[in-house]
């Protein structure tokens, strides 16, 4: 199925724009002119753009560690994003919470929290307020293969069944847990066969083609807005960075701990990539079109950072300031 011009446009520039975001993020860290970790979510850009595409700006979305994407594809604003990662005042999370705290209530973007399968429990909340208003309002919970280790995932799942609330839980299986391949964790790598158990609908989805999670995530949406209870997504994919910064580090000194075909052959299936080709064959984009796109989200993203760097660092004197979130309305 091919979408109109339109769509195939909104949604490349989403994917370009988490990418350029993300990869601005690189010299600075090696310069140690952003101090805080950074998770970067390079590689994996169709899961958050797909999903982000299918929801109203009205729904929920909670994350993880690595969620910059999915702030982004939910509408958050980018300047704020990424003076938060330099930490300055002028930050979503006012310099405070770095790279794995960031928010967006007014764009849904509820909760990123850092701790493995930190924030699930509270996505299963959010829903559970969604089904007692019957507001018609959809979460999804994004978590990493990794945290299908963690109790709360099942329990989540089972009392979202049981309540047939609005969620979508969504595993983003890039096939490492922090440097630990998943062979090395797991006796059954079809994640989204735990779902099945618990009364869960679950597939599982090429997370690199962008026109396959758009389509599904529409479907799981209207699934879960329809009242027909929680959807399971494995989005299969490959971060193309380190668990933490750039390369994959252990303890400061350089460890390629991926095979080097595999790190090849994912390569060649990036969704970004993947989608021009798309876009070229069946969309009627030219290679013109899209080189000028791209242009003008490189401009775009470093008009952002200069902005963003001319916000001040938060002064010592406010460190009790914005321990929670107020809303300034």
């Amino acid at each position: 199925m091919i979408y109109s011009k339109e769509i195939l446009e909104n949604l490349y520039l989403t994917m370009v724009k988490i990418r350029y975001v993300e990869e601005s993020f690189i010299e600075p860290i090696a310069k140690g002119l952003i101090r805080c970790p950074v998770h970067l979510y390079t590689g994996q850009e169709a899961i958050a753009t797909g999903l982000g595409a299918s929801l109203s700006k009205e729904d929920y979305i909670f994350g993880n560690h690595r969620s910059h994407g999915h702030y982004i594809a939910k509408g958050g604003d980018i300047t704020e994003l990424i003076a938060e990662v330099y930490c300055r005042k002028d930050g979503c999370s006012r310099g405070r919470g770095g790279s794995m705290h960031i928010i967006s209530p007014e764009n849904g973007v509820m909760g990123i929290v850092p701790i493995v399968a930190g924030t699930i429990s509270l996505a299963t909340g959010a829903a559970l307020s969604s089904k007692i208003r019957n507001d018609k309002r959809v979460t999804v919970s994004f978590f990493g293969d990794g945290a299908t280790g963690e109790g709360v995932l099942y329990e989540s799942m089972n009392f979202a069944s049981l309540k047939k609330l609005p969620i979508i839980f969504v595993c983003e299986n890039n096939l490492y847990s922090t440097h630990l391949p998943i062979d090395e964790i797991r006796t059954n790598r079809r994640i989204y066969e735990i779902a099945g158990p618990l009364g869960i609908k679950a597939e599982r989805v090429n997370g690199n083609d962008v026109i396959e999670v758009y389509r599904k995530a529409q479907l799981a949406v209207e699934y879960c807005r329809e009242g027909n209870g929680p959807y399971f997504i494995e989005y299969l994919t490959y971060r193309q960075r380190g668990h933490v910064g750039p390369d994959d580090n252990v303890q400061g000194t350089h460890t390629d701990i991926r095979p080097k075909n595999e790190i090849e052959e994912w390569l060649l299936n990036d969704p970004i990539i993947k989608m021009e080709n798309i876009m070229i064959k069946e969309g009627g984009f030219t290679e013109y079109e899209i080189s000028e796109m791209k242009k003008s989200i490189v401009n775009e993203i470093n008009h952002f950072t200069d902005i963003a760097l001319k916000s001040p660092k938060p002064p010592a004197e406010d460190s009790k300031m914005y321990l929670f979130y107020e809303n300034e309305n």
